[in-house]
């Protein structure tokens, strides 16, 4: 089996979507998806929720990590290609400076929302994103790991 197809079935990627609902419950004092029974039950219903959700890490150039398949099918890409992209090129490069003071804002709060902006996908189509919520994500020691971004509101421009 490809698990580039099933991403959620990656033990991985089944701890990422642990750590991204319980970030978010710990921020929001919501919950990100239905109760699920099982680990990788969570997985499959974060990968093929109702709304975009993408995180990346905490290198110095954020690579993104993680693209629900909403996410996948917004920028036009798949997988491999979504989790080996610089999550600043989710952005056209004029964009660069208010994302990126955008997520220094979230980093400070941790979570902030009613974020809107210009995005562009991978075959250069240009869509703005309104509502989104950002929000620091922490590993099993209390570390942060990562940023994440949900949203339901887009439009193609």
């Amino acid at each position: 089996m490809n698990l580039a197809s099933f991403p959620w079935l990656e033990a991985e990627i089944i701890r990422h979507s642990l750590r991204l609902i319980k970030s978010y419950q710990n921020w929001t004092g919501k919950p990100l998806t239905g109760d699920a029974p099982s680990p990788a039950e969570i997985a499959h219903d974060l990968f093929h929720a109702s709304f975009v959700l993408l995180s990346h890490g905490t290198e110095t150039d954020p690579v993104l990590n993680y693209g629900n398949q909403p996410a996948l099918d917004l920028w036009e890409t798949t997988w491999p290609e979504l989790t080996a992209m610089p999550s600043r090129l989710t952005a056209e490069p004029h964009e660069w400076q208010s994302r990126a003071q955008l997520l220094n804002q979230a980093a400070q709060q941790h979570y902030i929302q009613n974020y809107q902006g210009i995005r562009i996908s991978t075959t250069g189509r240009r869509f703005r994103i309104s509502n989104a919520e950002i929000w620091d994500i922490w590993d099993e020691q209390g570390q942060k790991c990562g940023q994440a971004a949900k949203f339901s509101q887009w439009e193609w421009l």
